[in-house]
């Protein structure tokens, strides 16, 4: 299908842009999530707001002992920031399968988190890492919690004249193991199921164990059944609260896969998630 028309306006600062968003306007960055949904006029904008070329909102620097990320920061430069890799594998681990060649060279870290989409691989991530996203508007600035940024499918806590301009990561807590486990649609490459662990281990005990999910429920979500782990050295436990970390989840149900599969994909992708995570952490 073609686009409903609408005004294209490319940014030439922040000031511009956040001048610009309105009620029924669109940013786009890199654009391939957004742009098929303009192409099924599941998005019908009046205004397409241009942000992919201010280079106020890309970099990626240290913050006393954790990072910030600007939100229109390329895939590509992720995988390439050493530093980013050094203090936050996971995030490199999963930014190698989003999507293809294409998607992480244009794609921006911003710009996904934004579309909140329900089976996307990076919330789940920003979930266990507890990270902070700054959202900045004509009227000033505000933060807000990953973990209670992401509201519904394609819903997040943002308002119309709202821009995502910053992720901001805390230091991760010494002795942590990370990992990241999922089941992708095979022609889309989005998770049917997905888990994301951190582990952090201090003399041979859990001290902090943090589980996330995607494409499970309507939306990426913690799981309070990791809070089991610590005090534990963890081993016998992985697999009782990989079950209770689903149980009494409403699981999304479509073409791909029904409930009943697809919360079994869940608990193997928690399992071996979780498991991983306390290997890397030891």
């Amino acid at each position: 299908m073609i686009p409903t028309s609408f005004e294209y306006l490319r940014a030439k600062n922040l000031k511009d842009a956040l001048k610009a968003i309105g009620k029924n306007t669109k940013v786009i960055a890199g654009g391939h999530s957004l742009l098929p949904l303009l192409r099924f006029r599941l998005a019908q904008p009046d205004t397409l707001v241009d942000i992919g070329q201010l280079q106020e909102l890309k970099g990626i620097k240290q913050a006393g002992g954790g990072m910030k990320i600007g939100a229109a920061t390329t895939y590509r430069e992720l995988l390439e920031s050493r530093e980013l890799g050094t203090l936050y594998p996971l995030i490199a681990e999963v930014t190698e399968h989003i999507g293809d060649l294409q998607v992480r060279n244009a794609g921006t870290i911003g710009g996904g988190l934004a579309h909140a989409d329900p089976a996307a691989d990076m919330p789940p991530v920003m979930l266990v890492l507890d990270a902070t996203f700054l959202l900045q508007s004509k009227g000033g600035k505000r933060s807000v919690a990953a973990r209670k940024f992401f509201k519904g499918p394609f819903t997040t806590a943002m308002k119309p004249n709202e821009l995502l301009t910053e992720i901001q990561l805390p230091a991760p807590p010494k002795g942590a193991g990370m990992a990241y486990a999922s089941f992708e649609q095979a022609a889309s490459g989005y998770a049917l199921a997905g888990a994301a662990a951190l582990i952090a281990i201090a003399k041979g005990m859990i001290t902090r164990a943090e589980l996330a999910f995607t494409g499970l429920a309507d939306t990426p979500f913690l799981a309070p059944a990791a809070a089991k782990l610590v005090g534990t050295s963890g081993d016998e436990l992985i697999s009782q609260v990989a079950a209770a970390a689903v149980a009494g989840v409403e699981a999304n149900d479509d073409i791909h896969a029904g409930p009943e599969y697809r919360t079994h994909l869940a608990t193997v992708a928690a399992r071996r998630a979780l498991t991983q995570a306390l290997e890397r952490a030891r």
